[in-house]
C-alpha cells in the first residue's frame, strides 16, 4: 500500500509540475502578444503623428517629420524582409548581423531626429537638416540596398525551383503519352496487338475475340463520385452540390 500511495504522489507531482509549465508557457506566450499589439499600436500612432505633422508644418519642422518617417519605413521594410527570408535561407545570417549593426546608426538617428521636433529654434533645426538628411539617406540606401538583394534573392531561386518543377513535369507529361510506342514486331503470327488489333476487331476477322463492349456514357453520378475522389486545393473552386448530374 505504501509503494502505491507513493506511485500515486509522484503521478500527482509530475502532473502538477507539467501543469505549471502548461501555465507559465501560456502566460509568456499571451505576454509577447500583448507587448507585440501594444508595439504595432504605438508604432502606428506615432507613423500617423509623422504624417500629419509632415503635412500640417511646412519647412523645416516638417522635413524632420517626413525625414523621421521615410527612416522608420525603410527600416521596418527591410527588417520584416530579412527576418521572413532568413529561416529558409541560412545565407542571411550575416545580412541579418549588418542590418542590426545599421540599426544602431538607425535608432541613434531617429532620436536626433526626435529631439529636434521640439527644438524652438528654427535657426538652429535649418543648420542641422544639410547633415541629417545626409546621414538619413545613407542609412536608408543601406538598408534598402540589402532589402532588394534578400527579395532578388528569394525570387531568383523561386524561378530556378519552378524552372526544374516544370522540366520534370514536361518529361513525366512526355512518359505518359507513350501508350504505343511498345513494339509489335515479336508479336505471333495471326496475332496483332495494339491498335492493329483494335482495327481486326473493328472488321470483325476471324479468329479474333469478340466485339468488345460499347462504352457507358459517362453519367453526372459519375462525374460526383469522380470529384469525391480527386484531391482538392484551397485555390480551386468548389462545385455546388445542385450542379452535378
Amino acid at each position: 500500500m505504501e509503494a502505491v500511495a507513493v506511485i500515486v504522489a509522484l503521478i500527482f507531482a509530475v502532473l502538477v509540475a507539467l501543469a505549471v509549465i502548461a501555465t507559465v508557457r501560456t502566460v509568456r506566450a499571451v505576454k509577447r502578444g500583448v507587448d507585440r499589439t501594444v508595439h504595432q499600436a504605438r508604432r502606428t500612432v506615432e507613423d500617423t503623428r509623422l504624417k500629419a505633422r509632415q503635412f500640417a508644418q511646412p519647412g523645416a519642422a516638417g522635413e524632420v517629420a517626413q525625414l523621421r518617417l521615410s527612416l522608420r519605413t525603410s527600416m521596418r521594410a527591410t527588417q520584416d524582409a530579412l527576418q521572413t527570408a532568413a529561416p529558409e535561407d541560412p545565407s542571411l545570417s550575416e545580412a541579418l548581423a549588418l542590418f542590426q549593426r545599421l540599426s544602431a546608426h538607425g535608432h541613434e538617428l531617429d532620436d536626433e531626429l526626435k529631439r529636434l521636433e521640439t527644438e524652438p529654434d528654427k535657426t538652429r533645426i535649418a543648420a542641422r537638416l544639410p547633415e541629417l538628411r545626409e546621414r538619413t539617406a545613407r542609412v536608408k540606401d543601406s538598408a534598402d540596398s540589402l532589402r532588394f538583394a534578400a527579395q532578388d534573392r528569394a525570387r531568383r531561386f523561386a524561378d530556378d525551383d519552378l524552372e526544374t518543377l516544370s522540366g520534370q513535369i514536361r518529361m513525366e507529361a512526355g512518359a505518359l503519352r507513350h501508350w504505343s510506342d511498345e513494339p509489335v514486331g515479336d508479336a505471333p503470327a495471326g496475332r496483332a496487338d495494339g491498335p492493329a488489333a483494335g482495327a481486326a476487331a473493328a472488321a470483325g476477322e476471324p479468329g479474333e475475340p469478340g466485339e468488345q463492349p460499347e462504352p457507358r456514357a459517362i453519367t453526372g453520378r459519375d462525374r460526383e463520385r469522380d470529384a469525391w475522389r480527386a484531391p482538392g486545393y484551397s485555390w480551386q473552386k468548389t462545385g455546388r452540390p445542385e450542379s452535378a448530374g
